[in-house]
């Protein structure tokens, strides 16, 4: 394969991934709580990205003191609070929905990217409302046989999605400040991030008195903790990991763009898992994800 492609392939790959793990995710939040989840997820993650460093001998770079705070900040948000309600929004919604309220992520940090002096093109401005407006679309779509518990439970679903989108976008924001002022590597980042969401969920779940693992009594707690294994591997490590080669290889409008096809790979998922989409469904979720391209791919 000409390497001219490799990010690219990359960046795809890393789509795939993370829409594949969400619904290993989606399955094991059946049975464990979103807090507890994520909690699993970053420990299991962190302990991937330290063998890797060790591995790799990437050792840490000196960071001022106001740097690392930033980065701590960011993984709390972006990560203990955003992920979070991620998983949430994924158990009240399913995978397909979940993943697209994701697509909000990026014209939020254009958004909030205004607050570092940044500015926005017609066609960025353009971008930011198609991706709302697509997902706007898709969301006021009323389900037929949809209870009114169910309506509202989906209701909460979209009110966590939308909170985990804009808690990524302010952790994104505060990361990029760092890499502005400071030549840590994205690994090492990583850690620091995943670090600091680690932290704060083990605070308050022990806040909170919430026991731990007691899915582990459960019958099939043997395959839940397979499928959790599953997607730490393959939609925390491995994405990453894809993330960063494609931020290398490939420009970065190119690789933001392919990154945020995600909700496509879940409509193919959805339906091959008997979930019914209707044309207003797939044309949305088009135009949120030909707002995200309009939005790094249009003139700057």
């Amino acid at each position: 394969m000409p390497g001219i492609f490799l990010g690219e392939v990359a960046a795809l790959s890393a789509a795939l991934a993370w829409a594949v793990a969400a619904v290993w995710f989606e399955r094991v939040g059946r049975q464990v709580r979103p807090m507890e989840l994520n909690l699993l997820k970053g420990s299991g993650a962190l302990l991937l990205m330290l063998a890797t460093l060790l591995l790799t001998g990437d050792w840490f770079a000196h960071l001022p003191p106001l740097a690392l705070v930033l980065l701590l900040l960011s993984g709390a948000l972006g990560i203990g609070l955003g992920d979070s309600a991620y998983f949430e929004a994924l158990r009240r919604l399913g995978v397909r929905r979940a993943l697209l309220l994701g697509t909000l992520a990026p014209p939020m940090t254009a958004l909030l990217g205004l607050l570092l002096g940044e500015t926005l093109s017609f066609s960025a401005w353009a971008g930011v409302l198609l991706t709302s407006g697509g997902v706007a679309w898709v969301i006021t779509e009323r389900t037929p046989g949809y209870t009114a518990v169910q309506q509202s439970d989906v209701r909460r679903g979209v009110l966590f999605g939308v909170a985990a989108a804009l808690a990524q976008a302010g952790g994104a924001i505060l990361s990029r400040l760092v890499f502005l002022q400071t030549t840590v590597s994205p690994l090492q980042s990583a850690i620091l991030r995943l670090a600091a969401g680690v932290a704060l969920l083990f605070v308050l779940l022990l806040v909170q008195r919430q026991a731990l693992l007691s899915w582990r009594k459960l019958p099939q707690a043997r395959q839940l903790l397979g499928w959790l294994a599953l997607a730490v591997l393959v939609g925390t490590f491995l994405a990453i990991w894809l993330q960063q080669i494609s931020f290398k290889l490939a420009p970065t409008a190119i690789a933001q763009t392919l990154l945020a096809t995600s909700p496509i790979f879940g409509l193919s998922i959805a339906w091959r898992m008997g979930e019914k989409l209707s044309p207003r469904a797939i044309l949305g979720v088009l135009v949120a994800v030909g707002g995200v391209m309009l939005l790094f791919l249009g003139p700057q």
